[in-house]
C-alpha cells in the first residue's frame, strides 16, 4: 500500500521574547523555508555580574541556515534590533525593516565592522515574497516611527504579528495604524495572531503621545532657567514636540548623550525629524547663550551610571553640569528593575537645587504599549482562529490568554508559549512539538558566549564572600616546602587587621603540606590542593562565617 505522503506544517519557535521582557526573535518555518520575526537584546539583571547585554541563542538558525529567507524587523527598539551586529556575524541575510529601523541598524553595524549583505526599507502596505512566505508591512503606532504589524501569508493561513503597539488616534505623525486593512485580514481569516502583552496588566487605554506635549508646555511656559529633559532615545515623537515646544518658546536645542546624538542625527537625514539646523547648538557653545535661552535634550532616563544627565548630576560632564535654577525634566517611566537608580538620580538632582520634574509628580511620560482595552479592539479586528501572546513575562502571558478568553476564545486554541517551543499548526489545529536550543548568551566585553553559569557563579561567590590566595613554593623533589605560604586576600578580610586568623590558616596549610610532602606527586598537587582548600574552608567559616573563594597555588622549585 502506497504510503501517504506527509502534509508539512508550519512550525512557529520562539526564540526569545516570551517569559521575559526583551530579546524578542521568532521563527516561522514551512517546509524549506524559515523567516525570522526581530532579533534584540535583553539588558542583563541584577544576578549577571558584570555581564553587558543577552541576546538569544541561535544554534538552531545556525544549524538551518540555508532555510532562512530572511529577517524582518517590526521597529527599531534595542529589544527588537538591538542583537543585529552579533546574528549577521552569522547568519547574514536579507534583512527588511523601515527607514528609520534600518538608518538606526546601520549605525549599530558600523560601531561593530558588520557587513550586512542586503538592507531592504519597506513602507506601510508594501508586500514581500520570502520564500512559502508574503509578508505585508502593515503601519502600527508605537513610541517609535516606523513601526510595523506584519501580516505573514503562510501555506496553512495567515499569522498576524502586532509587533509593540498601541492604539493612537492622534499621533504626533498623523499616521495612524491601519485599521481598514487589519479589519479586512479578519474577515478574510487569520489563522493565529501573536500579540504585544507588555501592558496587558493596565485596563483602559494608553493615552496618546500628544497629551505629552501639552504637559511639557506647562513647564516651558514656567522655567526660569535652562530647561533640561531626557527621554529614551529612540521616541522620536517626544524628541519632535520637545523641538516644537522649544522653538515656540525660543529656546536653541542641543543634543547631549551618544545613543540621543546618534538617533537625531539619522532621523533627520531621514526626514523622521523636522529641525531647522539654526535652532541647533553644540553642547560646547552652551555657555554663549544665557540660561533661558536653551534647552538640553539627553540621555539618562533610565539613571544609567554613565549616560548625559548622570554625569551631568555627578558634576562630572566635561560642559553642562546641574546648577540651581534648572528645571529638570524625566520624560520616562522607570523600567522594572530600575526604580532604584532613577530615583538616586532624583536626589541628586535635587541636591544640585535644580526643579525636578518626573513621572511620579506628573503626567510626562505615556507607554507606547496598549493597555486591555486596545488589545481587545486588536483581538476584535483580526479574529484569530488561534492566539499565542508574546512580548512579555510570564505574568503578562497568562493575563493575556485570560483576556482572549473573556473575548470567546476556547482555552484549547490559546497556547501560552516557552522559549525554544515549537507550536505546530496546519489550517484547523494547534499542537505542540519539540523543544529546540534557546536561551540567553551572555555578552561581556568583546566576549560572545563565553561568560556561563559556572563563571557567574564564581563572581557571585567572589561578590559575597572575597577571594584567598594561599600560595605554597614546594620542592619538586620531595613535595616539602620551600617557603611560604603566603595569602593574599582579597574582599574578606582587611590583612593588617587580622593576623591571627591568617596566621593560624598558614599553620593549617604548613601541617598539611608536612602530613602530605612523603607521598608521591609526580607533579600533580590537585590532592594537596584539595584538602588545603577543605581545611580553610571549614577553619574560615567557624571563625568568620564567611566562605571565601580560595585558590591553592603550587610554586615548584
Amino acid at each position: 500500500m502506497k504510503k501517504e505522503k506527509e502534509t508539512p506544517s508550519l512550525r512557529v519557535i520562539p526564540l526569545g521574547g516570551v517569559d521575559e521582557i526583551g530579546k524578542n526573535m521568532t521563527v516561522l518555518e514551512y517546509g524549506d523555508d524559515i523567516l525570522v520575526i526581530d532579533c534584540g537584546l535583553a539588558f542583563p539583571d541584577e544576578e549577571m555580574l558584570g555581564i553587558d547585554l543577552v541576546i538569544p541563542d541561535i544554534t538552531y538558525l545556525e544549524k538551518n541556515r540555508s532555510k532562512i529567507r530572511g529577517i524582518v524587523l517590526t521597529h527599531g527598539h534595542e529589544d527588537h534590533i538591538g542583537a543585529m551586529p552579533y546574528i549577521l556575524k552569522s547568519i547574514n541575510v536579507p534583512v527588511y525593516g523601515s527607514r528609520l529601523t534600518l538608518g538606526l541598524l546601520e549605525v549599530k553595524l558600523a560601531e561593530m565592522n558588520v557587513q550586512a549583505n542586503s538592507l531592504e526599507a519597506v513602507k506601510p502596505r508594501d508586500v514581500r515574497k520570502l520564500g512559502c512566505f508574503t509578508v505585508e508591512f502593515l503601519k502600527i503606532n508605537h513610541s517609535i516611527q516606523g513601526s510595523f504589524a506584519l501580516a505573514i501569508h503562510t501555506p496553512v493561513g495567515v499569522v498576524f504579528h502586532t509587533g509593540d503597539f498601541k492604539v493612537d488616534y492622534t499621533p504626533v505623525d498623523g499616521e495612524v495604524m491601519d485599521f481598514a486593512r487589519i479589519a479586512a485580514l479578519g474577515e478574510e481569516g487569520v489563522l493565529l495572531l501573536m500579540a504585544d502583552s507588555t501592558n496587558v496588566e493596565r485596563p483602559g487605554y494608553a493615552l496618546s503621545e500628544r497629551t505629552v506635549g501639552a504637559n511639557l508646555e506647562e513647564y516651558f511656559r514656567d522655567a526660569k532657567g535652562r530647561i533640561i529633559i531626557t527621554t529614551f532615545s529612540s521616541n522620536v515623537h517626544r524628541i519632535q514636540q520637545i523641538i516644537e515646544i522649544a522653538v515656540r518658546y525660543n529656546r536653541k536645542v542641543c543634543f547631549s548623550g551618544r545613543s540621543m546624538v546618534r538617533v537625531a542625527n539619522v532621523a533627520m537625514e531621514l526626514g523622521e525629524l523636522q529641525l531647522d539646523p539654526k535652532h541647533v547648538v553644540d553642547v560646547s557653545e552652551t555657555k554663549n547663550y544665557p540660561d533661558k535661552k536653551l534647552v538640553v535634550i539627553t540621555t539618562g532616563s533610565q539613571g544609567e551610571p554613565m549616560s548625559g544627565l548622570m554625569r551631568m548630576a555627578n558634576q562630572m560632564h566635561p560642559q553642562f553640569n546641574i546648577r540651581q535654577g534648572d528645571t529638570v525634566i524625566l520624560s520616562a517611566t522607570p523600567v522594572p528593575g530600575n526604580e532604584k537608580y532613577v530615583y538616586r538620580l532624583v536626589d541628586q538632582l535635587y541636591r544640585c537645587g535644580a526643579d525636578v520634574i518626573y513621572s511620579a509628580l506628573a503626567a510626562v511620560h505615556v507607554s507606547g504599549h496598549a493597555c486591555q482595552e486596545e488589545l481587545k479592539l486588536m483581538h476584535s479586528l483580526v479574529r484569530p482562529k488561534f492566539f499565542v501572546p508574546v512580548h512579555g513575562d510570564h505574568r503578562h502571558l497568562e493575563q493575556h490568554a485570560m483576556l482572549a478568553q473573556q473575548l470567546g476564545m476556547k482555552p484549547k486554541n490559546i497556547q501560552i508559549p516557552k522559549n525554544g517551543q515549537v507550536i505546530t499548526f496546519t489550517a484547523n489545529s494547534m499542537s505542540e512539538g519539540e523543544l529546540v536550543q534557546a536561551g540567553g548568551v551572555l555578552v561581556d566585553g568583546l566576549g560572545i558566549g563565553d561568560v556561563g553559569t559556572v563563571v557567574l557563579r564564581d563572581r557571585r561567590h567572589l561578590s559575597q564572600d572575597g577571594l584567598m590566595v594561599v600560595v605554597m613554593t614546594l620542592s619538586r623533589e620531595d613535595g616539602g616546602l620551600v617557603a611560604g605560604p603566603d595569602i593574599i586576600s582579597r574582599g574578606f578580610v582587611y590583612v593588617r587587621e587580622s593576623d591571627d586568623l591568617l596566621e593560624e590558616a598558614r599553620a593549617i596549610t604548613r601541617d598539611i603540606i608536612e602530613q602530605s610532602h612523603t607521598m608521591q606527586h609526580n607533579g600533580d598537587w590537585s590532592g594537596l590542593k584539595a584538602q588545603v582548600r577543605s581545611a580553610l574552608n571549614k577553619y574560615l567559616y567557624e571563625k568568620t562565617k564567611r566562605n571565601p573563594m580560595i585558590l591553592p597555588v603550587v610554586v615548584e622549585v
